[in-house]
């Protein structure tokens, strides 16, 4: 529970509309995203190196904070709204994830358990490919990739199915959302859209923002779209 309140700890309310991080580290950039949701980027000086921390945001506040090294291994994620903690089982993972690889062959496979507060264990399997297409958002670079991911349960039965694209950023080190299929074992699907919209740096209009601007109309009567898999 330390852990969880160390992660959670000096985020701001729903309310807020600027992004405030919690004491000691600093926002590098904000992207806002298609279905109502914006993303803030951000570094804490007690982290290792290389980490970084990202936290999701749609209409009604906060709902989502994630936090990744320099390969995009998913280290942990939290949910404010519900206190749901999930920590990547580094040393238990068969092949975590690699953005290097990825960059340097086209593709990268893992194999991935996570441990979630209260004794929830997944596994995650599957690959990253680049596709060789790209786009440009305020003048970023994004290059696409597909990938496909099965979520097995500690026991090796099937939860779920992920499939579609991502954007990634190599200067930035990090992936995207795009578009993709949420498909589980009870036959449910989900489709969602989190392409970025626009980027914005220290100095620019939209920096630090707590609130999404894009598809916002649209989603005022759904659920907040808590991912079910963190951004890599």
């Amino acid at each position: 529970m330390a852990a969880v309140g160390a992660f959670l700890a000096g985020h701001p309310a729903g309310a807020a509309t600027a992004f405030v991080p919690p004491e000691g580290c600093q926002v590098d950039y904000t992207v806002q995203l298609r279905g109502c949701r914006v993303e803030n980027h951000y570094r804490c000086a007690a982290d290792p190196a290389g980490e970084r921390r990202i936290s999701i945001a749609d209409q009604t506040g906060e709902f989502f904070i994630s936090r990744i090294d320099d390969e995009t291994r998913w280290i942990g994620s939290a949910a404010p709204q519900d206190g749901t903690f999930t920590a990547l089982d580094l040393a238990g993972s068969a092949d975590n994830a690699s953005f290097t690889t990825l960059l340097a062959t086209g593709r990268d496979d893992y194999d991935f358990v996570t441990h979630a507060l209260g004794g929830e264990t997944r596994r995650y399997i599957g690959h990253d490919r680049l596709t060789g297409e790209s786009v440009t958002v305020s003048g970023q670079t994004l290059e696409r990739t597909e990938f496909s991911m099965r979520i097995e349960d500690e026991a090796g039965n099937l939860l779920a199915t992920r499939s579609g694209r991502q954007l990634i950023s190599r200067g930035l080190r990090v992936f995207f959302g795009d578009a993709e299929s949420f498909d589980s074992a009870d036959g449910t699907r989900s489709d969602d859209i989190s392409t970025p919209v626009s980027f914005a740096f220290p100095g620019q209009d939209g920096f630090s923002a707590a609130k999404p601007i894009f598809d916002c109309d649209m989603m005022m009567s759904l659920m907040s779209p808590n991912p079910h898999h963190p951004t890599l």
